[in-house]
């Protein structure tokens, strides 16, 4: 008796033990399956990163190859440099016309398909501008390009609104700008190198075929809602703020137009240097310090790669301050204010030296605080909305775009009219400077409120 009650409460503990196992098993598998769509997520995110980075890349590189061919271009057109500079605006036309586009096609139909778009006009573009025949078709080809690349950007940044938590706004508008100041480090060597090679037409072919080829890995890869991705199980992803596209939105442009202009204003200051920078550097080595196309062309590599890294730094530092303070204003503003003064003070010396090697050092040093705004900048809208975030960036480039139409003429009238380098360069430091004192206006601490501060009918918030 004795005996088989023991046997008994043995069978029974053993069962108790199998089923502590298998309970103990489906706890692991539990948790592995939810382990497994994080994992997911952070691999299918990655390849969004990567796309990302490659559409900015191409964007600058079908951007700056027109400054890089600059010189083999006035040669056999025979153009003065007024009319050079009237081609490098004909891009910032196009460009400040079609911004708001970006957003509002983000908003309506997501950024898959407005990007696809974007950047086919920018790859076509591209070519027809290696197709040119003269001041006009080359003018009307930058006038496509910049059709084209205006509103990649805002729907880009409607794309990270929703595939990145808040805490990297920073970092993924600081790693993409990276790219797009890649791009334009690599197209001085890229572009001289097939022109000696094969010609300058050839070189604007093999920059739009790059833009076309990227439309296509966007459309094969990319979904506007990350829970929709093949390496994502559907369900809610933590940390993420999801807003998905409606046709029927309306989009409130005055109310977003006066809590964004304050934006526009900064970022003209900003813009003024560097389109200064984008157009006329190669020319500025080879007719002051008389350097011939290579070593321009390598020249110019090097100041976009230390503004590669101050988009980076910018970012990074920017969110850091935000996730110790929690404070949006002075993560963004305080960059900004440091970026924009910063590259004033280096950018003055240059012109009281002649020596090239200390020029370049000072001009790198300027490139790299310029370019310390750019995330925080482009951070400020995905801040302030979910919805809006791309339309509100469009507000970013608005100044952009203003100051490339402007600064690349004013600067070629310059000087044709006074014949030295220096005056325009003194005209950049002191509109720096002005943008330095506008950041008091930038307010990334204070939401948009468009339901509560837009009459009903045109929130276009669903």
């Amino acid at each position: 008796m004795n005996r088989n009650g023991s046997r008994r409460k043995s069978d029974a503990s053993a069962q108790s033990n199998r089923e502590t196992d298998v309970a103990l098993a489906q706890e692991v598998e539990d948790v592995s399956s939810k382990e497994r769509p994080a994992q997911r997520y952070l691999d299918a995110q990655r390849l969004v990163t990567v796309l990302l980075c490659l559409l900015f890349a191409v964007m600058y590189l079908d951007r700056i190859n027109i400054s890089a061919a600059a010189a083999p271009l006035k040669a056999y057109f025979a153009l003065s440099n007024t009319q050079m500079g009237v081609i490098f605006s004909a891009f910032s036309w196009a460009y400040l016309g079609s911004v708001i586009f970006g957003g509002w096609g983000a908003r309506k139909y997501g950024a898959k398909l407005t990007l696809v778009i974007c950047v086919a006009i920018v790859g076509v573009g591209t070519i027809a501008t290696g197709l040119a025949s003269g001041l006009i078709t080359l003018f009307l080809a930058r006038l496509v390009v910049g059709m084209g690349e205006g509103p990649a950007f805002p729907a880009a940044t409607q794309a990270m609104r929703n595939w990145y938590p808040p805490h990297r706004f920073g970092y993924i508008q600081g790693i993409t700008h990276s790219a797009s100041r890649l791009g334009a480090a690599l197209a001085p060597p890229i572009v001289a190198g097939v022109i000696l090679w094969s010609g300058w037409r050839t070189a604007f072919i093999v920059c739009g075929a790059a833009a076309l080829l990227w439309c296509v890995a966007w459309w094969i890869i990319f979904r506007d809602d990350p829970r929709e991705h093949p390496g994502v199980k559907h369900g809610t992803i933590e940390g993420l703020s999801v807003s998905l596209p409606d046709k029927r939105a309306q989009i409130p442009f005055l109310h977003i137009t006066r809590r964004m202009c304050s934006v526009t204003v900064v970022m003209f200051a900003y813009g003024w240097t560097y389109w200064v920078f984008v157009s006329w550097l190669p020319l500025y080595f080879v007719n002051q310090h008389h350097t011939d196309l290579k070593n321009s062309a390598l020249l110019t590599s090097a100041l976009f790669l230390a503004g590669l890294v101050g988009n980076t730094v910018g970012g990074i530092i920017s969110d850091r301050i935000l996730k110790s303070t929690g404070r949006n204003r002075l993560a963004r503003c305080s960059v900004i204010l440091v970026s924009l003064l910063g590259a004033a003070t280096l950018i003055a010396p240059t012109m009281f030296f002649d020596d090239l090697r200390i020029v370049i050092c000072l001009l790198a040093g300027a490139m790299f605080f310029l370019e310390l705004t750019i995330a925080p900048m482009y951070a400020i809208p995905m801040d302030i909305s979910k919805e809006y975030a791309g339309l509100g960036s469009a507000y970013i480039i608005m100044g952009v775009g203003l100051s490339g139409i402007v600064s690349p003429v004013v600067f070629g009238w310059l000087i044709d009219l006074t014949g030295n380098w220096n005056v325009p360069f003194a005209t950049g430091v002191g509109i720096l400077i002005a943008g330095a004192a506008a950041v008091t206006w930038l307010r990334p601490d204070l939401p948009l409120l468009v339901n509560a501060d837009v009459p009903a009918g045109g929130t276009g918030t669903h």
